[in-house]
């Protein structure tokens, strides 16, 4: 089982709460006057993962949980949680390229964060965002509702309000890709890219140990040797190579899909001009 199967199963699935989205983080170091420091404390013997959910109860609320685990144990244990109400702004530090560091901005904190990869941190803004979307959209709806004698008529005068709407979530230095529509792709994509990054994390931390890089390990049968060790690494280089190339294929049909149907589209219009002449 997973880490996010353990998670959900213990955590969210009590609460009555559909997990979106897990991914793991650690604390970003920062920058002053050219060095790098962390904030004093313990020994870090854990690991952090941050997590998004909806509730199944309406109306929905979408939420975003800290879950810790300490090293050597299985026991999982909630440390934080926000309301996408609470959350302000999510500033994706780059937005020209593929990176893991991201920071989230709430009414009263804000946290600096590095996820394991960079394919987690895009999966994770990006179901963010669409999840916000989706929320935003329910709560306007629920405090605006038209009505037909709220309908606006032709040369009449506009009739200002001042409904008192909550401040929406904003995205900075986010990817566009991020918060397109056609992000199915970009999803298959990430999460073979997850996979892969944590098959040769488990690859290098087993080859650390072979060498006496980590704690001494009694040999079995079942253990691989490290020429086998070398053979999957070779093995996950070509298919990591595979599927980036499979990858630029198939953003290329999709940026030539719709061209194409922009082109359609654009042809269609001047038919209808042509016939209206």
């Amino acid at each position: 089982m997973n880490i996010q199967s353990a998670i959900n199963r213990e955590l969210f699935i009590p609460r009555d709460e559909n997990l979106l989205v897990t991914i793991e983080v650690r604390r970003r170091r920062t920058r002053r006057k050219g060095l790098y420091f962390l904030k004093a404390g313990r020994k870090k013997d854990y690991l952090t993962f941050l997590c998004l959910s909806v509730t199944n109860s309406r109306p929905a609320q979408v939420l975003i949980t800290k879950v810790k685990r300490y090293r050597g144990s299985r026991q999982l244990s909630k440390r934080s949680q926000w309301s996408v109400k609470q959350l302000r702004q999510v500033n994706g530090i780059n937005p020209n390229k593929d990176s893991p560091e991201f920071d989230l901005v709430f009414d009263h904190t804000s946290d600096q964060w590095e996820a394991s990869s960079a394919a987690e941190k895009c999966m994770f803004v990006q179901v963010l965002y669409h999840a916000c979307q989706n929320y935003w959209e329910a709560t306007l709806g629920q405090n605006n509702p038209v009505s037909p004698g709220d309908q606006k008529i032709p040369g009449a005068p506009e009739n200002k309000k001042s409904h008192g709407a909550p401040q929406q979530t904003d995205f900075v230095n986010c990817q566009p890709k991020l918060m397109g529509d056609a992000c199915s792709v970009n999803m298959v994509i990430y999460r073979c890219k997850i996979f892969l990054n944590r098959m040769k994390n488990s690859m290098i931390s087993n080859k650390g140990q072979f060498r006496g890089e980590g704690p001494a390990v009694k040999t079995s049968k079942s253990s691989p040797s490290p020429p086998v060790v070398s053979k999957m690494g070779n093995v996950m280089r070509r298919a990591s190579q595979v599927l980036s190339e499979r990858g630029e294929r198939l953003m290329k049909v999709d940026d030539k899909n719709n061209q194409l149907f922009r082109g359609a589209k654009s042809e269609a219009a001047q038919k209808l001009a042509l016939k209206q002449i």
